[in-house]
């Protein structure tokens, strides 16, 4: 079985292509100076390029999970969220808070999307 590893850095690739999934490294945002709702937009036009580099895109999400380093800014990232979310393919997801190794983080999203 053919395994493609996109995006490739020192110690992860930020998608592997295997099995007919696309399995998504967390995200975190570029600029880690912006607001929740700010990393929560740059994080997800980062998941945009890696699913279209895997040939896919966000219409086949099937599971995300998102994590908040201060659940207060669930809000927020739901407004980033509903902006680009295409409602005819909502994925499941989830949403936890947990510290995240960069204090300056305020969001990590992860996924699973179906291959081409």
């Amino acid at each position: 079985m053919p395994i493609r590893r996109l995006a490739e850095e020192q110690r992860l690739s930020g998608a592997v292509v295997a099995g007919g999934m696309v399995w998504l490294a967390g995200q975190v945002a570029d600029d880690a100076t912006l607001d929740a709702e700010g990393q929560t937009a740059d994080i997800l036009a980062q998941i945009d390029a890696l699913l279209a580099e895997a040939g896919t895109d966000k219409r086949a999400l099937v599971s995300v999970t998102v994590v908040l380093a201060d659940i207060r800014d669930a809000p927020a990232m739901n407004r980033a969220w509903d902006a680009w979310l295409d409602p005819g393919h909502k994925p499941a997801r989830m949403t936890i808070e947990a510290p995240l190794v960069d204090p300056s983080w305020r969001v990590e999203i992860t996924g699973v999307a179906l291959a081409p």
